[in-house]
């Protein structure tokens, strides 16, 4: 196209519709008019997603298979097609024992928390539909999955759904600067928002201004009515700052999170929710202090009373010189 000024009219014609719609989306919430749209493309595009997640495997081998199919003849491609072999092995036990590690964890925590979830695997990084923090996950409206349901995995919460299509959806994450969850406090029962902030700790803001609170004391949400979005008593992470008390109606504290959110791979999408809110059980067990190591220094005796001392003992051994000579003399003067 021509930079012409019918052109420019029409880039900036362009933006300010795609800015438009992002705002109606945003306050259109759950009756959102584009989600019509979002859901046929999650529908267009999740074969496709989940298609390239099932075909990266054989691709790799059918790349180390072309590379070693020309000389295998010879010594030096076979030692070549074994060594490809088994650096693949290995590399897939690796990846097979992490996948069973997360899994693992996650069962934990869904029986922790008495959550019935459905399993999923992150086949896909962000979304077309916008710049937000998500992922797209191998499971769909065709596995029970619902707008609005909570996702997490063995650490703790990763997200909500937005969308869904037949066999994929897509879940925004805690981090995104968009995502909002009730929280409360271990033990003190201190309620809150979080707020995600991207790469950095999530903003909670606690209703208390007076809240009494440390670097340390850790958060689960709260729980939304219905159980949607949110269900209770899932880990959120642990107080990293505290802002100093202003005197407002709430205080700001800066939670780490604890999922990792660069690095996703197995989670759990609750379709049921518990029965009775879990509360703190669902939390990891606090790392137990290491043991204190108690060192007694005695200290040394005054110089004058040192020097008293090896004296007696340069008398005392004087003394003890002079009995083993007189007993020595004696002895000699009884010899015959």
């Amino acid at each position: 196209m021509r930079d012409t000024r019918e052109s420019r009219l029409l880039l900036v014609l362009l933006i300010a519709i795609a800015f438009a719609l992002i705002t109606v989306d945003i306050r259109g919430g759950q009756e959102s008019p584009v989600d019509g749209a979002r859901q046929a493309a999650a529908a267009v595009f999740g074969p496709v997603e989940n298609g390239v997640a099932a075909a990266v495997d054989p691709i790799g081998n059918a790349i180390g298979a072309v590379r070693d199919s020309g000389e295998r003849h010879t010594r030096i491609a076979a030692l070549e097609k074994e060594n490809a072999e088994l650096k693949a092995e290995l590399g897939s036990d690796d990846r097979n024992r992490n996948r069973l590690r997360e899994l693992d964890a996650m069962l934990k925590t869904a029986g922790a928390g008495q959550y019935g979830i459905k399993g999923a695997q992150v086949i896909a990084i962000g979304a077309a539909q916008g710049f937000s923090w998500t992922v797209t996950v191998d499971v769909g409206a065709r596995d029970g999955i619902k707008r609005d349901m909570t996702v997490l995995n063995g650490s703790g919460l990763v997200g909500r759904v937005t969308t869904v299509g037949p066999s994929t959806s897509t879940v925004l994450l805690a981090n995104d600067p968009d995502f909002t969850v009730g929280t409360r406090m271990e033990k003190s029962d201190e309620l809150g928002f979080a707020t995600g902030q991207g790469d950095g700790p999530l903003l909670v803001q606690l209703l208390n201004g007076k809240a009494k609170v440390k670097t340390g004391d850790r958060l689960v949400t709260f729980g939304s009515s219905g159980d949607k979005p949110f269900v209770p008593g899932v880990p959120v992470g642990e107080i990293v700052r505290i802002d100093p008390a202003g005197g407002g109606l709430t205080r700001n504290v800066y939670v780490r999170p604890y999922v990792g959110f660069t690095k996703l791979d197995i989670v759990g999408v609750v379709v049921q929710a518990p029965q009775s809110n879990p509360r703190d059980m669902v939390l990891p067990p606090k790392p137990k202090p290491a043991p204190t190591v108690t060192v007694t220094i005695t200290p040394p005796p005054p110089d004058g009373q040192q020097a008293n001392e090896n004296q007696q003992g340069g008398n005392q051994q004087g003394q003890n010189q002079q009995g083993q000579d007189r007993q020595g003399q004696d002895q000699g003067d009884a010899t015959p």
